[in-house]
């Protein structure tokens, strides 16, 4: 991804807002969801919830605050990004509440929704006070220390559900590698931004390989084997294959040679080869995706990968209905790692594709945004935000699919978890700042790869005309 000219709006050149057009999405993204909210209802008890209207009221208050912030810090940001965050968390929200019926001494709804609250409250935390994108690049080492050790501290704490990667206290649990994600794309793009010459022109030549020197690979190498070796330690290998894909891409991203991804695929093979042979837990998940009705033929009755499969089938082409499905039979991660379970039953095919066709817009304006930014660390950090978004979703969606082993991860803003909401709406906030970067005038004299003047208040010039 090299700047040129044709990756950069002309200079001079206004961009129009949109901020209208954002609004007009949100509102659309609330009724969404408040119909959907309505339609568990009436499936269920054939009543409307008496708490539908608090519900829209809740939601579009959060909409609302996020869109304000937007129109005030970053005019010319991306519209599409805000609404989109909003309906899939709506959409979340209504499955969770959905779910919650069939649990009724569990409720989880209300919680997911305070944590939707503050990760909004931090989404406007990160466009009011971030000004400018290029600041994270500073504190790139800093990013990495916080990150390995937020991904330490789990080792600590007991096991859940056979991995260590949630921290209890008391009676609030959270899960640090979700921040930690972020915190490595940053430092990730600052020192490939830094290093990409390097790592692309220098080194020996390996057959049609161009491996750069030690000295400039090493550290980032290094840092990324440390932090898969922790992973594997806490069992998480859903977090591991994110850190790996989001390490080769970003690679790949830098330097524009193929053959790292070449690379990276056989490492990943070797790797999950040997984690899936002698890690127990890994083990008995890659048995399940090899035969998945193992159990039901053994007499011990469909497992949570069979009762996934089941409720795809049953969701047909149209689907259920919301409220009519019977995807609590997977179990206790009917409402977190197989949400997307419920979300195919009672949606149907046609419903699965358009959250499927959401999340492939959503990271589609992100890379967008990262072809249209003339800094490189922008660049890379905006294909980083994205492709975490879009590795999360292949690995959730193969798992409870069956296209690859189950690894245990939350669906972004669907499922529930307090960390990876929060997370998600986090990674928004930094695509919206990156994309209004990106969409702002520029000065006519500038050119690719050539910052912008900044005033006496560190501002980025803006056309004026």
């Amino acid at each position: 991804m090299t700047a040129t000219t044709a990756d950069a709006p002309p200079p001079g050149i206004r961009h129009p807002k949109r901020r209208g057009v954002e609004l007009s999405l949100l509102v659309c993204a609330v009724l969404i969801s408040v119909f959907g909210y309505i339609g568990v209802g009436l499936g269920r008890n054939h009543v409307v919830p008496h708490d539908a209207g608090g519900y829209g009221a809740g939601l579009g208050m959060l909409a609302l605050l996020a869109h304000i912030a937007v129109r005030l810090r970053a005019p010319y940001a991306d519209p599409l990004l805000l609404p989109i965050a909003v309906l899939l968390n709506g959409l979340g929200l209504v499955l969770i509440y959905r779910l919650d019926l069939e649990t009724p001494g569990d409720k989880a709804a209300p919680t997911q929704l305070v944590w939707s609250t503050f990760g909004v409250a931090l989404f406007i935390a990160v466009v009011v006070f971030l000004r400018d994108h290029r600041l994270l690049q500073r504190y790139a080492y800093l990013s990495v220390a916080t990150a390995l050790a937020l991904m330490i501290v789990p080792i600590f704490f007991p096991a859940v559900n056979g991995a260590k990667i949630w921290i209890r206290v008391g009676g609030l649990s959270f899960q640090p590698g979700e921040f930690a994600k972020i915190l490595l794309a940053v430092f990730f793009a600052a020192y490939l931004a830094a290093n990409r010459n390097a790592l692309a022109y220098t080194g020996r030549k390996v057959w049609r390989l161009q491996l750069p020197t030690g000295r400039v690979l090493g550290p980032i190498v290094a840092i990324w084997l440390l932090s898969v070796f922790v992973l594997v330690i806490e069992r998480d290998l859903g977090t591991s294959l994110l850190f790996f894909g989001l390490f080769v891409i970003l690679l790949y991203v830098a330097t524009g040679r193929t053959g790292w991804i070449a690379v990276g695929l056989l490492l990943a093979a070797v790797g999950a080869f040997a984690v899936g042979s002698l890690e127990p837990h890994v083990h008995s998940r890659v048995q399940d995706w090899l035969d998945p009705f193992a159990s039901i033929a053994a007499g011990r009755g469909p497992g949570q990968l069979a009762q996934s499969l089941f409720a795809f089938a049953a969701g047909g082409m149209l689907g259920t209905g919301l409220g009519l499905g019977r995807s609590i039979l997977i179990g206790f991660a009917a409402k977190s790692d197989f949400i997307l379970a419920t979300a195919g039953e009672e949606l149907g095919l046609v419903g699965l594709t358009a959250l499927f066709m959401l999340y492939a817009l959503l990271v589609a304006r992100g890379y967008r945004a990262a072809l249209a930014l003339l800094d490189p660390f922008g660049r890379l950090l905006a294909v980083g935000l994205s492709a975490i978004l879009a590795l999360q979703v292949f690995v959730i969606a193969g798992g409870v699919t069956g296209l690859i082993p189950l690894t245990g991860m939350a669906m972004p803003f669907l499922a529930q978890g307090g960390s990876s909401v929060v997370t998600n709406w986090v990674m928004v906030a930094l695509l919206i700042r990156l994309s209004d970067s990106a969409r702002s005038p520029r000065p006519e004299s500038a050119e690719p790869g050539v910052i912008a003047p900044a005033d006496e208040n560190g501002n980025a010039w803006r056309d004026q005309r």
